[in-house]
């Protein structure tokens, strides 16, 4: 079974790439009314009667307060429990982002989930609003290199207005291409559909497991609804309770632990590519610096790799231990002038395809996290907080702190409910050792705001830790399952 590795965007927020978001709202759980109506008409995907998978359309309003003003059609595929006689019902997926679509999870959950999920649940996978396949979806620039690649360490007023400008225009060409749809795509509303999505499916409570964000989605949703849910997984969580400069602090602490001990591996490792006589981090530091003095032209009219594309090649890599081999040749290959592997990383990064084109997953992520929470307003106020994140995170430090993706942005916010899971039953938070992303300690805490949160700590340099081990795998399928859970935190 592969594990999911789920990508968070960065460079566009403008002191974090952290993919949760302060929750907020003044609304209450018991404000929320359950959701009802509304039918999904599933047809083949393919078909291929060999082909289990079923798709749908289902639409939902922009505004569930005023209806009139539009709606959304969600893309959503079933697969249907592979063992009918041992079918419990359904279970909603989602991988994470904000902006990520949640397709993939079900066209072949066996890729994700244990024989006996698959067995036993109708896997639901959808697009939530303004992502993926579902319409209208946020779509707001075609070519990454303008806006991501700019110089991360200004030195200069001119370097400095250009890093400026670059975030100024992204929210301008958002607003230009999906101005119409940026004031509804926040973390609420995705709740509220998931609602509607559980009412059309006829149950009146439904499983959940998310990934990476979808745990913070899948904490606002049984916060907001705690009577429909019969059971929830959320695996790779961050403390629901920081707000947006401190869960970017997080993870900035959270990446830079992890890329100390790749450089501490690559120095004992005389085999390492990077080695460089036992000093990898010295030459890393010498490299950095080299690239911000002199970027490396990589030819096919592509930004040159510098700094920016440096650092998001880094955390691509620090999302798994098995990106390790491949970032340490991209770093020699650089000390040799050669940027073509820091690129591709880069590239695998921010999801840009073969042909050159992107999908719209950064965008989206920028529409909802600008929404749950803009952090600061101003410029000025973005830039006081560079001294904190370079005291956590010396040597990445500005690959948080590069651009000011909310302060330019119109859309009002809609402030994520606080996290309680009230009334919601025995929740599964599962936090991983060496996560970079989310944190173990971040995962405690999203363990300690839930009402009834059971902790599994995997020991794994990755992020997420389903599927890491059979210890895991078991005790969250068995939960799965039967709804029970025998302890409040388990070694795994």
């Amino acid at each position: 079974m592969a594990s999911v590795l789920l990508v968070t965007i960065a460079g566009c927020s403008s002191a974090s790439t952290s993919d949760t978001t302060t929750p907020q709202s003044a609304a209450t759980p018991t404000s929320i009314t359950p959701a009802v109506g509304g039918t999904i008409n599933w047809k083949s995907c393919t078909g291929d009667e060999l082909d289990p998978t079923m798709c749908a359309t289902f639409k939902v309003p922009y505004d569930y307060d005023n209806p009139s003003v539009g709606q959304f059609s969600l893309k959503m595929v079933k697969h249907p429990a592979a063992k009918p006689a041992k079918r419990i019902g359904s279970m909603l997926v989602n991988p994470g982002g904000p902006g990520f679509g949640g397709l993939f999870l079900a066209e072949d959950p066996t890729l994700y989930f244990g024989g006996d999920i698959v067995d036993s649940f109708d896997i639901i996978g959808w697009d939530p609003r303004g992502t993926g396949e579902s319409t209208p979806a946020v779509d707001c620039i075609d070519s990454y290199d303008k806006y991501f690649t700019v110089d991360p360490s200004p030195q200069t007023a001119a370097e400095r207005k250009t890093l400026i400008d670059a975030s100024r225009l992204f929210s301008e060409e958002c607003e230009k291409n999906s101005g119409a749809i940026l004031p509804y795509v926040s973390t609420n509303n995705t709740v509220r559909d998931m609602d509607s999505i559980r009412s059309a499916l006829g149950e009146e409570k439904i499983s959940y497991f998310g990934f990476s964000y979808g745990s913070e989605l899948g904490a606002a949703w049984l916060t907001m609804f705690p009577g429909t849910v019969r059971a929830a997984v959320l695996d790779g969580a961050t403390d629901p309770d920081a707000d947006y400069i401190q869960s970017g602090l997080d993870q900035a602490k959270g990446f830079e632990n992890q890329f100390t001990q790749f450089l501490k591996q690559c120095s004992k490792d005389v085999k390492c590519p990077f080695h460089n006589k036992g000093d990898a981090e010295g030459a890393y530091d010498t490299l950095i610096e080299e690239l911000d003095a002199r970027p490396l032209e990589t030819g096919d009219k592509r930004a040159p790799v510098n700094q920016a594309v440096a650092l998001t090649a880094i955390s691509q890599a620090m999302y798994s231990s098995t990106l390790w081999d491949e970032l340490e040749q991209a770093l020699a290959d650089a000390q040799k002038g050669d940027g073509t592997a820091l690129l591709s990383l880069n590239d695998d990064y921010y999801q840009r395809k073969g042909d050159g084109t992107y999908g719209n997953e950064l965008e989206a992520f920028n529409a909802i996290l600008c929404l749950d929470d803009p952090g600061p307003l101003t410029i000025e106020e973005t830039d006081s907080y560079i001294p904190k994140f370079e005291a956590v995170a010396p040597r990445l430090a500005r690959g948080f702190t590069s651009g000011y993706g909310c302060v330019f942005w119109k859309a009002k916010p809609d402030r994520r409910i606080a996290i309680t899971g009230k009334g919601a039953g025995p929740v599964i938070v599962i936090g991983t050792t060496g996560d970079a992303a989310t944190p173990l300690e971040s995962s405690r805490k999203m363990t300690s705001a839930l009402e009834d949160g059971r902790l599994i700590v995997v020991t794994a340099d990755r992020h997420t830790g389903y599927g890491e081990n059979d210890c895991v795998t078991t005790a969250v399928n068995k939960y799965l399952l039967t709804t029970k859970v025998t302890f409040a935190e388990k070694l795994c």
